[in-house]
């Protein structure tokens, strides 16, 4: 009986200790963090590689472009190198991966690049599938752009067009919307690439070119006959664009929202590129966000107490990052008393807001 029972008691703990194994075993794989916890978090990878990977552009003047010497520039380029200049204190540590509007949601999805700024618009499916959002940098939306000789004065009158526009991005899809919904019978023809979207328009293959605006506006400005083409006043959509980060870190993803917000308070501090203090200045919220009182979660986030001095030295604050590119420097898209100004800047002293510019307050 002794020899019953031992054998007895011996398969069950066996048992008891499979069944801890394998319950163990379906913890980890229903915990999401599992796999992210093995593997080395996002600023540590970005350190030691000892740059920054950022996917973008190069065909758009304003945003992501080439200047005369073959360096990247532009507004989303900027707000990559404020990134760099955060985690490594070098603005220039970047890499810039160009890639078309349909590589996009891959490009962020597979992890292969850190940061994706590449006039990406914020939606509800792209935030659940492609990867996280940091705060919106720049409110857009979708127009058309024709040529002045067909003398159409509105969108609504695009009956029967065939109108060219990127394929799989949302500005197709808004398309498709605007043509169902005003029995317009719009014919879209598209291109995965950006420049054959312009070709096939200039050449006239198609009636109208259709884009986010500010898009519509720095694409129009390089060409050579520019007079020869109106950008329509229909808005038909709305297009919040921002840097996109890979899901799996929220470390990460805090680290990128708050160098955006680095650049918007900067700009609503007073603290420009050329004139960033090295000692306190007795203002607390200016002393706060330079590092030298208080803090805002540097620690936590890993980044130096001082991270945004070297992002505002580097490429100024967002009004600086604006203008240089988009602005009178750049393409010359209006900003004052527009969405895209500081929420701080009412047109008005009893205007209940400004710009819709704004990021959660460094403290």
């Amino acid at each position: 009986m002794r020899l019953k029972h031992l054998v007895l008691l011996v398969g069950l703990i066996s048992m008891v200790g499979l069944i801890t194994i394998a319950c163990s075993s379906e913890e980890e794989a229903s915990d999401p963090t599992a796999a992210v916890a093995s593997e080395d978090a996002r600023l540590d990878q970005v350190k030691n590689r000892g740059k920054l990977i950022c996917a973008s552009r190069n065909d758009v003047p304003g945003y992501g472009s080439l200047d005369a010497s073959g360096n990247n520039v532009g507004f989303d380029i900027d707000l990559c190198r404020a990134v760099a200049a955060a985690v490594l204190g070098d603005p220039k540590a970047i890499e810039i991966r160009y890639i078309t509007a349909a590589e996009r949601g891959p490009t962020i999805q597979s992890g292969e690049v850190d940061v994706l700024v590449r006039t990406v618009t914020w939606t509800t499916s792209r935030d659940a599938q492609w990867g996280n959002y940091a705060q919106t940098m720049f409110y857009d939306g979708q127009g058309f752009m024709v040529k002045k000789s067909l003398g159409i004065a509105t969108a609504l009158e695009l009956k029967d067009a065939t109108v060219c526009v990127t394929q799989g991005t949302t500005t197709e899809l808004n398309l498709q919307d605007f043509s169902t919904q005003n029995n317009l019978n719009i014919t879209p023809l598209t291109f995965e690439e950006s420049d054959a979207v312009i070709a096939a328009y200039t050449s006239g293959q198609c009636d109208a070119f259709t884009n986010d605006r500010s898009q519509l506006a720095a694409i129009g400005s390089a060409f050579d006959n520019r007079n020869d083409h109106v950008i329509l006043p229909d808005t038909i959509s709305e297009e919040p664009l921002g840097p996109v980060v890979p899901h799996g870190d929220e470390q990460w993803f805090d680290i990128v929202k708050t160098v955006m917000g680095i650049l918007i308070y900067g700009e609503a501090y007073g603290v420009e590129q050329g004139s960033v203090p090295s000692a306190a200045t007795g203002d607390t919220k200016v002393d706060r966000l330079l590092g030298f009182t208080g803090s805002y979660g540097q620690e936590s986030l890993g980044i130096s107490q001082t991270a945004a001095q070297d992002v505002l030295k580097a490429v100024g604050n967002y009004g600086e990052v604006y203008d240089r590119n988009l602005g009178p420097g750049g393409i010359n898209l209006p900003r004052e008393n527009g969405r895209n100004a500081l929420w701080a800047d009412a047109a008005c002293t009893n205007c209940p807001k400004g710009g819709q510019i704004y990021a959660a307050p460094l403290r």
